[in-house]
């Protein structure tokens, strides 16, 4: 699947702490229909041999809705399986090993909290960056914010495209102030809501705005 900035517009991170009512594949499924264009599979507890299986029944689902699946970290798992990218963060595997060992037309995104961060994954060979936090994150209590300031900042350095992520939801997502966003990201504000296509189809009208 050929990477353009409009599949970032809303990017789902999953975490399995809200499966239950719905299984993770009915979540994602959701998501998806109600907006979500782009899917980020997490999964830190898992083997690989568990990663795998749980994997390419989520991009079975993802290639039938024409939504790009990327791998949280293990990279190995997401060529093996097929997938369209990982993301890897700042301790995680460099961008470039993961560049010379997957070739090009695989999407690979980084973490960027400051301005030197974005620019090494930029020239390391990622596709786009993730930012933040830009809230307090519940699924990242440790997360260090950044402001609005400090998130164009980093946004306008690179030419490659950025997301905001970090504790987003519905009630704060238009305080986001941001020239040159190209989506943003979101875990528990789709994935624990009540109504989960109805969330994400609210999001993404936010994330169509902030990134005009």
């Amino acid at each position: 699947m050929k990477f353009n900035k409009n599949m970032l517009r809303l990017y789902a991170v999953t975490d399995r702490a809200w499966v239950g009512r719905q299984t993770l594949i009915e979540q994602i499924a959701d998501a998806i229909d109600g907006g979500v264009t782009i899917v980020q599979l997490r999964e830190k507890d898992l083997t690989d041999d568990e990663l795998i299986r749980e994997a390419e029944s989520v991009l079975a689902l993802c290639r039938s809705k024409g939504v790009p699946l990327i791998i949280n970290d293990n990279y190995e798992v997401a060529l093996k399986i097929g997938a369209d990218g990982v993301h890897v963060g700042i301790e995680d595997a460099p961008v470039a090993k993961i560049r010379r060992r997957a070739g090009s037309g695989f999407i690979i995104g980084a973490t960027a909290k400051t301005v030197e961060q974005a620019k090494n994954a930029e020239s390391a060979g990622a596709d786009y960056i993730g930012v933040g936090a830009v809230f307090p994150s519940p699924t990242k209590k440790n997360a260090i914010r950044i402001t609005n300031a400090q998130l164009e900042e980093i946004v306008s350095s690179v030419n490659i495209p950025a997301v905001a992520i970090g504790g987003i939801t519905l009630e704060n997502a238009d305080e986001i102030n941001c020239r040159g966003l190209s989506g943003i990201a979101v875990v528990s504000a789709v994935f624990s809501a009540k109504d989960i296509k109805k969330a994400s189809a609210l999001l993404r009208k936010k994330a169509d705005r902030l990134a005009e």
